[in-house]
């Protein structure tokens, strides 16, 4: 696996800030917002310089019912290509739902929501994986995500999904601390136990981001400083294994360039202070200094990217590189109680292995009982409890149609929820919704003035996002304009000028600046 290094967050607000920010080794950029043919000149200026850029996607919905759109692989694909990448990220989650599987209307997210933790869950989601990493030219990786809701009847670990996915699969991982900080506190989730469970090995990188917390619920905000917990959760990470790479995340609210340095300097810091309790267990191990040090080349900070487990080289898709393939997600290191290689070996192997050490998963479930998540959805679809792959996705498809339904749409919350944290989830939807299309659309915020936030979340209660959020906003201003709104005739006319431009077969503008211009001077003129 490649050594990546401390990395940030590429985004266009910060673009020149990271570009002379020192000791930046990569950055990540959202995969959507990049255009292959029109690279912006500040990620050119960076691969230029030999900056490794790694392309993160938002919309595959890998844990969806519905198999990855070969669109969408494809443009993932071009952008691994273009941008010279030695792998590309997703996530563990499903962004939309459902559409002719489930016979129901489509409906987007515009988030990332959990996936449910079921063997039934774990089979859709493993094809998926595969047909994601038969479409790309490198190896992809896929990331833990934070969630506010769980769902009912889940059983698995965290750790014991992860790990059962890249066994099953080969899939690297992205681990997101932060997100596993905000499921320690809305799920109550050990952060601990899902590191002791993970397989380290796998790894290709990890995520720290920033929150907050308001009523008991932690919101994964990317837009606040990164807390104390999450670096605590980095420094037990590293204790554990040293990371191929560390980046920090940062979508909103950007802070001066100081204050991004100083983030990074104490997750350095973090890692240090991790790898200095590996070296000190694996002395305590009886593995001798020269061993251990032998692991830390030029030192602790030195080390912090060393290797994360030996194995045989492979050589993979996309240009070739060897790879380690304990990176690669098939490990020779990863052993049970037993000494049983777990990852990579035959099922009932592994299984053994499990039931030597008790471990939960073993047993029932593995032998084809129905429990939890996967028999209520096989209950409530009618369908036969022992189907095959198509009728897996359509149950599946069922139950989260239901719940994304009840977020989006107010329909009836699916029972075994909590109808607490689904209404958080929704209004925390909906208000990401308005911010999203206050940024594709940045006019409409300047004609509506104060009334736009207000307008688009009485809108948006009653009209569930189908498509993408230009899409989306063109839609908003349709209903505002068929309810006569907003009532300033001006304001109105504008948006209905603003409407056309945008909807119509020839817009005047394609430029964002020009269109942004002229609705600023008709605000300006009204005064």
């Amino acid at each position: 696996m490649e050594r990546l290094g401390t990395g940030i967050g590429w985004r266009p607000e910060i673009a020149d800030a990271v570009e002379r920010m020192p000791g930046i080794d990569w950055v990540e950029a959202v995969a959507e917002n990049v255009c292959p043919g029109h690279l912006p000149d500040s990620l050119r200026r960076l691969r230029e310089r030999g900056i490794t850029v790694v392309p993160h996607g938002v919309s595959l919905g890998l844990g969806g019912a519905d198999r990855p759109d070969a669109g969408r692989l494809t443009a993932l694909a071009e952008r691994a290509q273009v941008l010279g990448s030695p792998l590309v990220t997703e996530h563990i989650a499903f962004v939309r739902a459902g559409g002719s599987l489930t016979a129901s209307p489509h409906l987007e997210a515009g988030h990332l929501l959990p996936v449910p933790r079921t063997r039934a869950a774990l089979d859709v989601l493993c094809e998926n994986v595969r047909i994601a990493q038969d479409a790309l030219p490198v190896p992809l990786a896929v990331e833990n995500i934070a969630a506010l809701i769980c769902w009912p009847g889940e059983e698995m670990t965290e750790g014991q999904f992860l790990y059962d996915l890249a066994d099953r699969t080969g899939v690297r991982l992205l681990i997101d601390v932060a997100n596993l900080h905000t499921n320690h506190v809305n799920r109550a989730e050990d952060p601990a136990k899902a590191l002791a469970e993970l397989p380290l090995e796998a790894i290709a990188y990890v995520h720290v981001a920033g929150g907050f917390e308001r009523d008991g619920v932690w919101h994964d905000s990317h837009a606040h400083p990164v807390p104390r917990p999450v670096l605590d959760i980095l420094t037990d990470l590293a204790s554990r294994v040293s990371p191929p790479g560390v980046l920090l995340e940062r979508d909103e609210n950007f802070p001066e360039p100081a204050e991004l340095e100083h983030e990074l300097g104490a997750i350095r810091r973090a890692l240090e202070a991790g790898a200095v309790e590996r070296v000190k267990t694996e002395l305590r191990s009886g593995g001798g200094a020269t061993a251990a040090l032998r692991r830390e080349p030029a030192g602790v900070g030195a080390g912090l990217f060393g290797e994360a487990g030996a194995g045989r080289q492979e050589r993979t898709r996309g240009g070739g590189a060897l790879l380690d393939a304990a990176a690669l997600g098939r490990p020779s290191a990863a052993r049970g109680g037993d000494g049983v290689p777990l990852v990579g070996v035959p099922a009932t192997r592994r299984e053994a292995a499990r039931r030597a050490r008790g471990e939960a998963g073993a047993g029932a479930a593995w032998q084809g009982d129905e429990t939890g998540a996967a028999g209520a959805t096989r209950g409530a679809s009618g369908l036969p409890p022992q189907g095959g792959a198509d009728d897996a996705r359509q149950r599946l498809g069922l139950a989260q149609a239901a719940l994304l339904s009840a977020l989006v749409a107010g329909t009836p919350v699916p029972e075994g929820f909590d109808r607490m944290r689904i209404g958080v989830q929704a209004r925390a939807l909906a208000a990401k919704r308005a911010d999203v299309v206050a940024k594709v659309a940045p006019e409409l915020p300047v004609i509506l003035g104060d009334e736009y936030r207000t307008a688009f979340l009485g809108y948006a209660q009653t009209h569930p996002m189908t498509d993408g959020y230009r899409r989306d906003a063109l839609t908003f201003a349709e209903h505002l304009l068929s309810t006569g709104r907003p009532g300033a005739p001006r304001a109105r006319r504008e948006l209905r000028e603003w409407w056309l431009e945008r909807s119509g077969p020839k817009p005047r503008s394609a430029r964002q600046t020009h269109r942004l211009a002229r609705a600023t001077r008709r605000v300006l003129q009204r005064h």
